[in-house]
């Protein structure tokens, strides 16, 4: 770690990352040969040629737009959690805590882990469709400045009350499934809430595959019925809900709004996603 660019979302979460920032600084100074801090939307113009670490100061969302600058590259990846739910720093067992997350820059100890693309779009995380891009794509951003990560909690139970369902073709394992379903979640990392519940089998962002997630259930009480099972780990496929892994998935549909990594898309046609194995270096 000796050229460094932090790349700072000062209105993830909230807005912990201007808390944070004397801290980061008064760290690196002591610690790096150079560095820049830069805001999220600075980026596309910033060149990174001499750059060894880049620092996603923020949530999940930063940490998606700084993967193209990643990915099959030297570089390595920094996180310091400051968004509403942080899930990658949580999966990778990186606290919220800036002390112990600064710890973890300082240690350098780095591994490879997996990305997913999806339509071109790099994805370290997940991308969901109907109930779960309706909890983040629709949840306040007012909402999470004001309750955090349980504003989630609060939209979930909301949107719970008003499931919908949509017709899926997908193509998977050389097997279509053609569906009516209320959720479907592709991840590379199953987990939310943290670490509370996972939506895969033994999901891990170093596996070389892709978890899907289909639940094709349409009223609150079916809802909470299988959220139970997922919440004590009970993860079957049956009529409600399948699990299912693998390295490529296509899903037809006409237009979907959806959310890659908590940033809303709008995809139509094929959905084309693949996983991207081992491409990302990142501190952990």
């Amino acid at each position: 770690m000796k050229n460094v660019l932090v790349v700072t979302n000062f209105n993830a979460g909230r807005k912990t990352a201007i808390k944070y920032k004397k801290k980061v600084l008064d760290f690196l100074i002591k610690r790096v040969n150079t560095f820049k801090f830069i805001g999220i939307d600075e980026l596309e113009n910033t060149d990174t040629a001499q750059i060894d670490t880049i620092i996603a100061m923020g949530g999940d969302g930063t940490v998606n737009k700084v993967l193209p600058y990643l990915i099959n590259t030297d570089k390595t990846l920094g996180i310091i959690p400051c968004g509403t739910a942080n899930l990658l720093a949580a999966k990778l067992g990186i606290s919220s805590n800036l002390d112990k997350a600064l710890k973890i820059l300082e240690q350098q100890n780095t591994t490879k882990i997996d990305c997913m693309d999806i339509n071109g779009f790099p994805c370290i995380l997940r991308c969901g469709f109907g109930y779960d891009a309706d909890i983040i794509c629709k949840t306040p951003q007012t909402l999470k400045n004001k309750f955090g990560y349980f504003a989630y909690f609060i939209a979930g139970i909301i949107f719970a009350l008003r499931l919908k369902q949509r017709e899926y073709k997908i193509h998977i394992n050389n097997e279509l499934i053609d569906t009516q379903a209320s959720c479907i979640i592709i991840a590379n990392a199953a987990n939310m809430y943290k670490n509370i519940v996972s939506v895969g089998k033994n999901s891990k962002v170093d596996d070389g595959l892709i978890d899907i997630f289909i639940m094709n259930v349409k009223n609150p009480i079916s809802f909470l019925f299988e959220f139970l099972k997922i919440s004590l780990n009970i993860k079957t496929n049956t009529k409600n809900v399948k699990y299912l892994q693998s390295e490529h998935i296509d899903i037809e549909n006409s237009w979907i709004a959806t959310h890659i990594d908590g940033e809303k898309k709008n995809l139509q046609d094929i959905i084309n996603i693949k996983i991207k194995k081992n491409c990302i270096k990142i501190n952990k």
